[in-house]
């Protein structure tokens, strides 16, 4: 009789698993539960009806997915495009959303076949952490006004400046409701104390879920009068095709630049996660071309029936890897179990109120606000920590979009600075009547005037030579301002010493030696 392999060994995929259906099976609730909340509460958040992130969640799951390049990221609405998203359909309408997702996507799908997926993470960290951290304090101001049943403001600033008044009219009894108010914070302080008093048999029960339940359980016990979740009892009904009209809208500049801006964003956001991701398990590698164009068919589909963009989603996907997951069946169940639950119980959703989910929307903000990293981004240094700070200051004063590009400029401009550094020293040597001239970084023509100043201190009958270990690079101006120092030095009873090949060898355009 053949022998039975211990504990049920498999190979998937390349890499061995302990009864990996089980685990899948396991994950794919975990993460179920933490998605159906955020995926209805990131549409609320997104000026949407909630069965738009539920399309998502179910699109993200079962065809993303599948053919992922990325196994155990899970893909769904994302409260970093919600910003976008807010501002898209408040200019624009509700039919203009699903157009600029589907070009989005097609523009992800064109890149992933291109096999530009790798320069997606070209952009700096820093950046990065400004763009999460800008979204996350956007996220906030909006959602405190939803959080007493009030409707938020277009920008970030102004949610804030609006806030003191939208308070005064809850509790005067006008807009608003202070009975909302204590929805929001009581879901807030269940996952606050969840997160810090969590058992470790419960690890896997998402703080999330328990606080939706608790307090829709007691709303209706109590009978409180708040704004509940409306989802229709057909989740069909949520589909919005696009029409011929709202297709040629796409011509306008604006919508263009918002297609391109979600492609961008949404591709760097999910490209980030999976490297990410990587680090959190030793299974299949992220292959970036494949996953982005997975990302890129995902919300083509969401941009046809009218639903929200996608991308993967750290939150879900660490949620994935902590729940045991072995292979993209998690991913997938996770999507049939979000379809499963939106199409046989509309009804327990429905009982859901809105203030709790801005109460959850408020906390996933306040967690995206990350200041500790300021100090591990200034270990860089603290150009570093300044481009993170002025980011997340810039999208909060303008946009999303002009904030990432602020933070982008700065980055180069800190390279630019960067590579124009050269520290020039000139020193006596042991030998008398010789001279050492040190340069260590770049030197480029902006370092012209500093370099001519030091070799004009040269005295007349010095030996000068020239060190090299250090210089990365040299231009044009620099190399000339040196040979006509070194043709000229010997009518002052000088001599230039320097090995002209390898200086050569730095010079931009050189072709380098094998």
């Amino acid at each position: 009789m053949p022998q039975r392999l211990p504990e049920e060994r498999v190979v998937i995929r390349g890499y061995v698993s302990r009864g990996w259906f089980s685990r899948d099976l396991l994950g794919s609730i975990v993460v179920f539960l933490v998605a159906l909340p955020l995926c209805m509460g990131i549409a609320i958040a997104s000026g949407m009806p909630p069965a738009a992130g539920l399309v998502t969640g179910i699109v993200g799951g079962v065809v993303v997915g599948a053919i992922s390049g990325s196994p155990l990221q899970v893909s769904g609405p994302a409260a970093g495009l919600a910003v976008l998203v807010f501002e898209l359909v408040r200019e624009h309408g509700v039919a203009a959303l699903g157009p600029v997702v589907l070009l989005a996507g097609l523009i992800q799908i064109v890149a992933g076949l291109g096999r530009v997926g790798v320069w997606f993470r070209m952009i700096s960290p820093a950046v990065v952490a400004g763009m999460l951290s800008g979204i996350g304090i956007l996220i906030v101001a909006s959602q405190l006004h939803v959080l007493i049943d009030a409707l938020p403001k277009a920008r970030g600033l102004e949610n804030f400046a609006a806030l003191p008044g939208a308070l005064m009219d809850a509790m005067s009894g006008g807009a608003g409701s202070m009975v909302a108010l204590l929805v929001g914070l009581a879901t807030i302080a269940i996952m606050l104390g969840w997160e810090k008093l969590r058992p470790p048999s419960l690890r896997f029960v998402p703080g999330a879920l328990l606080a939706v339940v608790a307090v829709t359980a007691t709303v209706q016990w109590l009978g409180a009068d708040v704004k509940k979740v409306e989802v229709p009892s057909n989740l069909l009904a949520a589909i919005s095709l696009p029409t011929f009209e709202s297709l040629a809208a796409l011509s306008q500049p604006s919508l263009l630049l918002a297609a391109l801006t979600f492609a961008l964003i949404a591709s760097a956001e999910t490209l980030l996660s999976a490297a990410a991701v990587d680090r959190m398990h030793g299974g299949a590698r992220t292959h970036y071309d494949r996953e982005l164009t997975a990302q890129g068919v995902g919300n083509l589909i969401c941009g046809v029936l009218g639903a929200l963009p996608m991308t993967g989603v750290i939150v879900r996907s660490a949620a994935n890897v902590q729940a045991g997951s072995a292979t993209r069946m998690a991913t997938i169940m996770h999507g049939g179990w979000i379809l499963v639950f939106a199409m046989l119980l509309p009804w327990l959703m429905r009982m859901t109120p809105v203030a709790c989910l801005a109460g959850i929307l408020v906390f996933t903000g306040i967690k995206m606000v990350n200041l500790k990293q300021m100090k591990a981004l200034a270990a860089y240094g603290r150009s570093t920590a300044l481009i993170y700070l002025v980011t997340t200051l810039a999208i909060v004063a303008t946009d999303l979009l002009t904030g990432v590009l602020i933070g982008f400029a700065l980055s180069l401009l800190r390279l630019v600075w960067q590579f124009s550094q050269l520290r020039i020293g000139l020193d006596q040597h042991a030998e008398p009547g010789t001279s050492r001239l040190r340069l260590d970084g770049s030197a480029t023509f902006l370092k012209v005037p500093a370099l001519a100043r030091v070799l004009e201190r040269v005295p007349p009958n010095t030996r000068l030579m020239l060190e090299l270990d250090r210089l990365n690079h040299v231009d044009q101006a620099c190399l000339e301002l040196l040979a006509d120092w070194g043709r000229h030095a010997p009518a002052r009873g000088s001599e230039l010493v320097v090995d002209w090949s390898a200086l050569q060898r730095r010079v931009e355009g050189t072709r380098q030696a094998a």
